[in-house]
């Protein structure tokens, strides 16, 4: 009963955000269910960095069509721990035999000693990144962003190569990576490169896919998880001002994700078909539908302090604080697009995805930045006292293979940590 009502509170959230009660790809799945499961049942799925939104939607997903072996790793122990609660009380039951939780780092060396220790895998689907805008604070914050965005991949899919891996493999994208105006969306638009442009291992040999989607309602980390958070705190709920965003719910996330890892065509980005006019909501009107959901009038505040004072006040009189920001802090992008200047979108089979053809880099040019990265990393660990990097330095790696992003990066002096 209580998972029940959890799951019924889980959609009643995500309506706040979507306007969907049904999701938009329940045709897909319907549709692609006979090779869902032709491809997936008694097969083996690793997965990595699925401890998380996204990736447990889509091993939630996943496990319905009953592979023999599902391996999830994740470093959030916690998060691990919920993962297997979640599974175990599936009311549709858990039918994996092989199910195997470890709390291991994706591109540490325990890592690749356990891939060489299984049977190759069928899948391997990556959701690990660091994936906010809010992370590119500093330079030390940008290098972990690619560390783990982009050296990390290129040594899993060494890993996966040595151990004659010859399945599909699939990390997720965002649509910050489109004409991206941060350093994690350019980050993720490099780890794109990475896994298609075979330069981080030769002769792979296994099947390569991606999606780019749009905000996950209610998901960990995300701006709307803080409203329930703020609510409980005591707190102003805050959103950027004239904002418009694209929502999925999180089992439109993990049936996107599935769909895109399992069916879509080799060397393809799967992006969801949503429309400007009819999918791109406010942000601040997100805000006042969630406190209109728990029956709390809106008060509208410019200024954080005030806000903040208010809270107090507003507190029992059925009114809340909602704090609007306007939207000036690095990377922050005015609007969401799924398809990058030079790319087209073709339908596909799908009715509610689009797929991306692949657009290469300058030749050359993955393999030389993943060995630049490797080589600033190595200087850092050195015992000799290591050279300081900078934004800029880190801007000229990113235009060596994307030119365009010295005009599409968003600069600021503000940052979203000086923000509620």
């Amino acid at each position: 009963m209580l998972i029940e009502d959890k799951t019924d509170k889980n959609r009643e959230l995500a309506f706040i955000a979507t306007g969907r009660e049904n999701s938009i790809f329940s045709e897909d799945m319907r549709h692609f269910e006979g090779q869902l499961t032709d491809k997936l049942k008694g097969k083996r799925v690793l997965a990595i960095g699925a401890a998380g939104s996204i990736g447990s939607a889509t091993i939630s997903v996943i496990s319905g069509f009953e592979p023999s072996a599902l391996h999830v790793i994740d470093q959030n122990e916690n998060e691990l721990a919920e993962l297997v609660r979640t599974l175990r009380s599936s009311s549709g039951g858990f039918s994996v035999t092989d199910f195997r939780t470890l709390p291991l780092d994706f591109g540490s060396p325990a890592t690749r000693l356990f891939i060489h220790d299984q049977s190759p895998y069928d899948f391997v689907l990556n959701f690990a990144a660091i994936k906010h805008v809010r992370s590119e604070k500093d330079s030390f914050s940008m290098l972990q962003m690619f560390d783990t965005n982009l050296l990390k991949q290129a040594r899993l899919l060494r890993w996966l190569g040595e151990a004659q891996f010859k399945g599909r493999y699939f990390s997720v994208s965002t649509d910050k990576a489109a004409n991206p105006s941060s350093f994690m969306g350019a980050s993720k638009r490099l780890m794109e490169h990475v896994m298609f442009s075979g330069e981080a291992v030769k002769d792979f040999g296994a099947e390569i896919v991606s999606a780019r989607f749009a905000n996950v309602a209610f998901s960990n980390g995300s701006l709307l998880q803080s409203f329930p958070r703020r609510i409980e705190q005591a707190q102003p709920l805050a959103a950027p001002i004239d904002t418009r965003r694209y929502f999925v719910s999180m089992e439109e996330a993990g049936q996107l994700c599935t769909l895109a890892a399992v069916c879509a065509p080799d060397q393809h980005i799967v992006v969801p078909k949503l429309s400007p006019d009819e999918h791109l909501v406010l942000l601040e009107d997100v805000a006042k539908a969630f406190l209109e959901h728990l029956k709390l009038k809106p008060v509208i505040f410019s200024d954080e302090t005030k806000a903040v004072q208010a809270t107090s006040l507003l507190r029992g009189t059925g009114s809340w604080p909602l704090l609007l920001t306007p939207l000036d802090t690095a990377g922050e992008k005015a609007y969401e697009e799924f398809v990058a200047n030079g790319e087209s979108a073709v339908d596909g089979a799908f009715a509610a995805l689009s797929v991306v053809k692949y657009k290469s880099a300058a030749s050359g040019s993955i393999g030389r930045l993943i060995n630049s990265l490797e080589d600033l990393f190595a200087a850092a660990n050195m015992s000799t006292l290591p050279q300081q990097i900078d934004k800029d330095q880190l801007k000229e790696l990113v235009a060596a293979v994307e030119p365009s992003f010295l005009q599409t990066y968003k600069a600021s002096a503000k940052t979203l940590d000086s923000r509620i």
